[in-house]
């Protein structure tokens, strides 16, 4: 399975969404997670969580299937394009 970087964002209302298991969820797949902040919003009372992860696809639609379930969560991602055979960062024709 290739692994590709992507991005997870989540939305939970804190009111109605089991916050423990938001955190323990993305803690089991702590090891495609490369980075992770957490902002509230007080004025909307809503919490924010955005993912940065190198992840297989399947990895990936696991962890936003099962956030996606919860009551309160709301969870989009978005993976990058898989890189072309033989093209380098140096490749100056890239763009």
């Amino acid at each position: 399975m290739e692994k590709r970087l992507g991005t997870v964002s989540i939305i939970l209302d804190p009111q109605v969404t089991p916050v423990a298991t938001v955190n323990e969820l993305i803690s089991q797949f702590g090891t495609d997670v490369v980075a992770r902040m957490g902002l509230p919003h007080r004025d909307r009372g809503l919490s924010i969580i955005t993912l940065v992860t190198e992840s297989s696809s399947e990895r990936l639609s696991a962890l936003t299937g099962k956030l996606g379930k919860l009551p309160g969560v709301q969870v989009k991602a978005l993976m990058a394009k898989a890189r072309s055979e033989g093209v380098s960062d140096d490749d100056p024709t890239r763009q």
